[in-house]
């Protein structure tokens, strides 16, 4: 309408918190994601563990339980830091899953369209769109992996008593650290992949080869040059050696003692693969992309 008709009002509605605009990706993306019945099956099958384990809980306090099942305590698997393990390595694998399936679309669909002009020239940084971006995986995987995690263990806690807990609480900062590492770093290296293979099927390749090729790789160049640090470049002993550091295991990978990785040079290789993610997503999420 012409301005001169001062007709025209500025809009006067609620407006977004500018701490929360990212999660306006999140939202949008989880209509998509769970229109597949594929996805909602495997995402109900990762609930099935915490519940397993649950009820394992249940019956080491539950004498009746027992007695009907005609089992004693000393049958079941004790509950202890090796049990929180277990469940975080089954729920890790089952969260790879997730991410192989959902992470390779999160940027290129974007990139292929050229649909971040439409984001960026809004009010919405970079920053705000790759956080966006990864917290539709991050939500999904905290979901299946230390928040059954915690509640576990709070529910072990409540039945044993403050002993138990007291003795036992490093074992829930260990849940808590050993998944936030796992979930970050599948996201930034499912949506790195995402941003430079604009392909879902490749990328969903390349991802899956990520956590499969370097570990033969890594193992034959630690056998060569009898050094454990050939295993640097393999993502998965790496989790696996900072996992078993959090929770006070030492090589569940039976593997020889000459080829176990220190625990700070697991660290430290984390932390590159996930800087090194981040700047590939700096290179990529950009208004315009200039072809020289």
């Amino acid at each position: 309408m012409a301005v001169y008709e001062h007709k025209y009002r500025p809009y006067q509605g609620p407006v977004t918190p500018a701490w929360s605009r990212f999660l306006i990706l999140p939202r949008y993306a989880y209509q998509s994601v769970f229109q597949s019945k594929f996805f909602i099956a495997l995402f109900a099958l990762c609930f099935v563990s915490p519940l397993v384990m649950a009820i394992l809980i249940y019956l080491h306090h539950n004498v009746n339980a027992l007695a009907l099942l005609e089992l004693k305590a000393s049958d079941l698997v004790p509950i202890n830091a090796f049990f929180f393990r277990v469940f975080i390595m089954i729920q890790g694998s089952l969260a790879f899953l997730i991410t192989v399936i959902i992470g390779p679309v999160l940027v290129s669909r974007d990139l292929a369209n050229n649909a971040l002009p439409l984001y960026l020239c809004r009010p919405f940084s970079r920053a705000e769109y790759v956080l966006g971006k990864m917290s539709v995986l991050v939500i999904l995987l905290s979901a299946i992996t230390w928040v059954p995690g915690l509640l576990l263990f709070c529910f072990q806690a409540s039945l044993e008593g403050f002993g138990w807990l007291g003795e036992n609480l490093w074992v829930a900062g260990a849940i808590f650290i050993s998944s936030w590492t796992w979930i970050i770093a599948l996201s930034l290296l499912s949506m790195a992949l995402s941003a430079w293979i604009k392909w879902r099927i490749a990328a969903s390749a390349a991802l899956f080869g990520v956590f499969t090729i370097p570990n033969a790789i890594g193992l034959m160049i630690s056998e060569l040059l009898r050094t454990p640090y050939g295993n640097l470049i393999s993502p998965s002993v790496l989790m696996q050696t900072v996992t078993d550091g959090l929770f006070g295991q030492h090589n569940t990978l039976d593997l020889p003692a000459w080829m176990v990785l220190p625990l700070w040079s697991a660290w430290g290789a984390v932390l590159v693969i996930c800087l090194s993610c981040l700047f590939l997503l700096a290179r990529k999420v950009r208004a315009y992309e200039v072809v020289s």
